[in-house]
Formats: structure tokens, sequence, C-alpha cells
């Protein structure tokens, strides 16, 4: 055998036994699905919008997924939402059947705390996100604070959140610190779906919060007052009188320091996983992410619920996170105050 011919030979080995491999790996990853449930933990309780969105997703998601798995939506609440993506990398199996829904605000709370956060979210596994964070701040109809310029005082506007390094709770105390109205917030409720019973009963007078989480009958039945918005951009049943708060922004700092804080909102209900999920599985959850995005039933239940659907890929999800961790140390400083 010639020198020529035995190296042809080996190449062709080599290239078969590849092919062979990474046709295993393909295989492997839609056999897995075969025998194993996907479990969505939303770090959220029932009812609220994180959790509705997860299960949307269930209902439609597998239908992507060779192996057509069982998909079960668990509840992980605690710590605005942290909890659930620590679980990942602490006790959570790493093979590809658990993924995470999380609030993103966690995500300035890990660049503004990073001693007490202990997380980076450069160091998950983006799967996806449904749609950007339409956040908007309102009050019940029986208060008095009705405007942006009620806002301002003299009474206190009492609102709750679920939690430091949450969007509720980022939200009430941007309005607080950088643009002086006079809020209090009440920490430590589990989700939204609780903020809006303590609502009805008295106990608080509004809340911040993505309009997709607001009670349909109460926008229907003018039971709350928008009062401002922290999306740029807005759904189209999102009244054009509620303000964006960056029109009120009056220096450039503010509008540094707003731009970085509402940032993490480009992500409003995103997907994660841990990295340690093998890269095959884990591309072909993304792939099936991707689709179920432009699946006829999913959207038609998704417009149904008045759930809005603005997806970004695990591609485009690691740019925002990317950027929103190379930004200035002196303005994640300031900003870090404003939080507070």
């Amino acid at each position: 055998m010639t020198k020529k011919l035995a190296f042809w030979l080996a190449a062709k080995v080599f290239i078969a036994g590849m092919l062979t491999s990474l046709g295993a790996q393909a295989q492997s990853a839609a056999d897995f699905y075969k025998s194993k449930p996907l479990t969505i933990v939303v770090g959220f309780t029932t009812g609220g919008g994180y959790d509705t969105y997860a299960r949307v997703l269930a209902r439609h998601y597998n239908r992507y997924i060779p192996g057509v798995p069982t998909i079960v939506v668990q509840n992980m609440p605690g710590s605005g939402s942290l909890a659930a993506v620590r679980y990942l990398d602490a006790t959570a199996p790493k093979d590809g059947s658990v993924m995470t829904a999380f609030n993103p605000g966690v995500i300035s709370e890990s660049l503004m705390d990073p001693e007490r956060i202990k997380l980076k979210f450069t160091d998950v596994a983006w799967v996806g996100s449904i749609t950007r964070d339409f956040r908007v701040c309102y009050s019940w109809h029986t208060t008095p604070v009705k405007t942006w310029s009620d806002m301002a005082g003299p009474r206190e506007f009492v609102i709750g959140d679920d939690g430091i390094g949450t969007g509720a709770h980022i939200n009430g105390a941007i309005l607080r610190n950088l643009f002086g109205r006079k809020i209090r917030q009440v920490t430590g409720y589990p989700g939204s779906a609780e903020m809006s019973i303590a609502i009805e009963r008295g106990e608080l007078e509004g809340q911040c919060t993505s309009w997709s989480s607001i009670n349909k009958d109460w926008i229907r039945d003018n039971k709350i007052n928008p009062l401002v918005r922290f999306s740029p951009v807005r759904t189209p049943d999102i009244p054009e009188s509620v303000p964006f708060v960056g029109e009120f922004a009056t220096t450039q700092e503010q509008k540094d320091i707003l731009g970085l804080v509402i940032s993490p909102g480009e992500l409003g209900r995103p997907y994660v996983m841990s990295k340690q999920v093998p890269t095959d599985r884990l591309n072909l959850l993304r792939t099936a992410f991707d689709a179920t995005m432009k699946d006829a039933a999913f959207l038609a239940e998704a417009a149904k619920l008045q759930l809005p659907v603005n997806p970004a890929t695990a591609a485009e999800a690691e740019k925002i996170i990317v950027k929103i961790y190379s930004e200035p140390q002196a303005l994640v400083e300031k900003a870090k105050v404003m939080i507070r």
C-alpha cells in the first residue's frame, strides 16, 4: 500500500468516525426527551405573569422537541426569582431536563451587588425570551394618586414589590430616588398575584409590574390608573397617554442611569439553563424554542390571554447580557444608589 493511499484511507476512517459520532450525539439528544420530562421552574408563585407565560409555553413547546416530552411547570419563589436561577447549578439535574423562568431585574442586582448575588448571567445558558418586558406603574382607582404629578406628594403613594433586585422594586426605587416621587415600597410579596389581592384589600395603592400581569378585568373596568411606563416602546393596548419615564429625565446622568437599569427589560420573560447541560440538548431546546415563538397555536393562545410576544433568541439574549456587564463601573455605582 502506498503512503498516499494509506493517508486517504486513514482520512476516510477519521471522517466516517466523526460523522458517526455527530450522528450519535444528535440521536442521543432526540432519544433523551423520549423518556425524560422537561421541567420549567418558575421563580414566582402561581397566577402571576411569569407563571402564566410558562404554562402557555409548556402547552406548545414539546411539539417541537424530538420525543415530544411531557413538560411540567414547577413554582419555586424566593429572593425575587433568584432562588430558581441558583437552583440550576445547585441541586437541579444538569442533563437538560430543567430550565428556569426568572425576573430579569435580578440581572441588574447581580451587576450592582455582586458580593451578595454571587452569580453572573453570562454564566448561564440562554434558551431565549418570549417577549421584552412592557412595564407600567399604576394606582388603584380609589386612591387620590391618578397622574405622574400626583406621585410628587405631599402624601406617600404605597406600592408593593416582590423583593430587592426585582423589576417591581427597581421601578419603585427609581421613581423615588431618581425622580423624587413620594413612594413607599412594601417589600416581600411572593409575586404579582399576591400584590393584586393586597391592592383589592386596600393594603396597597398600586404597583409597578408588567402590563400583561395586570388583571384584564381591572383594565377593562377602569379600576386602575396607569401612571408611567418603564418601556420606551409600548404594546397597542397600553394607552398612548401613559408617558415613558425617560421623558422626565432632565440630565444626561439621569438618562444614563435609567438606560442601565431598564436594559434587562429587553429580556422580559427569559428562560435559562445550566451551562453544564450537554451542548446538543441545549441547541435542540433553543431551536425548538425559536420554532414555538412562530407557532400559530402558541401565538393564538397568547393573543387570547393578551400576552405580548416579542421574542429574543439565545444569541440575541447573550448580546444584551454582554452589553449590560460592559457598562462603566462609575455608572454602575451611581445606579446602585438609585435602586435601593
